[in-house]
């Protein structure tokens, strides 16, 4: 189990963390700074300067769910982890990346009253010299206006402990009870385990009345797609999708999909590959479009759009994939892919 303690920059998560496992049987504290550090020794100067925020590389969100997994692995009990997660999308991406392992998170907001919180960062002196503290104090009180945005999702999301009275010790005291008692439930989202190998997965397309179709925002990963998943043994890939789109929206097809392209994605660390098929689902009237469900855990948002919109939402390998399937469709084919690249 990991407790993941979040809140703004200089909301005391850290203290909080320090006194936390000392309240837990068998805990250890694991902080992502740390990650973010050794980042400065293994990525370029120039790659760094790209980004604003550690936060920002993909790299960062994958060690930390490698290196939270691997420390679990090593250590059983509990892991504690202070870190500030303002950005939804990566939320999503690095507790998607946990639940895939199995690993339950439960999700605590810090947060003391803003004004109470702004004198806590100009108290700060961590560094101990002037400057070095300064730029800190600074950077934190520039961060605060994106935490009050985050504060929606947050309190949907996160179990809430209001630190503004609270010294480190009695923080983690609130938190211990909230974990032990079960007010702190853990985190909704569920993700297929991940492969050890090559993987099927079979997509649904499906179209509305304007020649659009349905693409859907997952919470655990990056990026839209179609409705769909991963074939389970012993399943016909055809019915697989079927059984995805009744799961992932509440749509029960009532014919069986057309295929339209069959796609091999090459093995890409840390990806498995395999392949990839997109099926024709047909079209969804306005009374199907009306019954359209989404499972909270696991998908954010769906959208009916167009080709090009779809370039806009889609990482590059899925948009050519869809490419691909449109034009089959048209000239009612089946396309044989490698990478998204027609061969044959």
């Amino acid at each position: 189990m990991i407790v993941w303690l979040n809140g703004a920059f200089g909301a005391g998560k850290t203290t909080t963390a320090r006194e936390l496992v000392e309240l837990i049987p068998n805990s250890t504290l694991y902080d992502p700074e740390t990650t973010g550090g050794s980042l400065r020794a293994l990525l370029s100067a120039k790659r760094l300067a790209e980004v604003e925020d550690y936060q920002d590389l993909p790299i960062w969100r994958r060690l930390v769910v490698d290196t939270a997994a691997a420390l679990l692995a090593e250590t059983g009990g509990v892991l504690v982890v202070p870190m500030t997660l303002l950005r939804q999308e990566y939320r999503d991406e690095i507790f998607g990346g946990l639940a895939a392992r199995r690993i339950d998170v439960r999700h605590i907001h810090l947060f003391p009253e803003e004004t109470i919180l702004r004198a806590r960062i100009d108290g700060r002196a961590d560094y101990g010299d002037p400057d070095t503290d300064a730029r800190v104090r600074a950077w934190c009180h520039g961060r605060i206006a994106s935490h009050r945005a985050a504060l929606g999702w947050l309190a949907a999301d996160a179990h809430a402990v209001d630190t503004s009275e609270l010294t480190p010790p009695e923080a983690a005291r609130s938190v211990a009870d909230a974990v032990r008692s079960g007010l702190a439930a853990p985190c909704g989202i569920v993700q297929t385990p991940e492969p050890t190998r090559e993987t099927l997965a079979a997509g649904v397309l499906l179209f509305d009345d304007q020649d659009r179709f349905l693409l859907v925002d997952p919470t655990y990963k990056p990026g839209w797609e179609f409705p769909g998943g991963v074939v389970e043994s012993g399943e016909a890939p055809a019915r697989a999708g079927v059984r995805e789109v009744a799961e992932e929206i509440g749509i029960e097809l009532d014919t069986v999909p057309r295929l339209l392209i069959v796609d091999w994605e090459r093995p890409e660390p840390p990806g498995h590959g395999g392949l990839r098929l997109l099926f024709d689902g047909g079209r969804l009237g306005p009374a199907d479009t009306a019954r359209l469900r989404l499972p909270g855990a696991e998908l954010r948002d769906w959208r009916f759009v167009t080709e090009e919109e779809a370039a806009h939402l889609l990482p590059p390998v899925r948009y050519r994939r869809l490419h691909w399937a449109l034009r089959a469709r048209e000239r009612g084919t089946v396309l044989n892919l490698e990478a998204g690249v027609p061969v044959g």
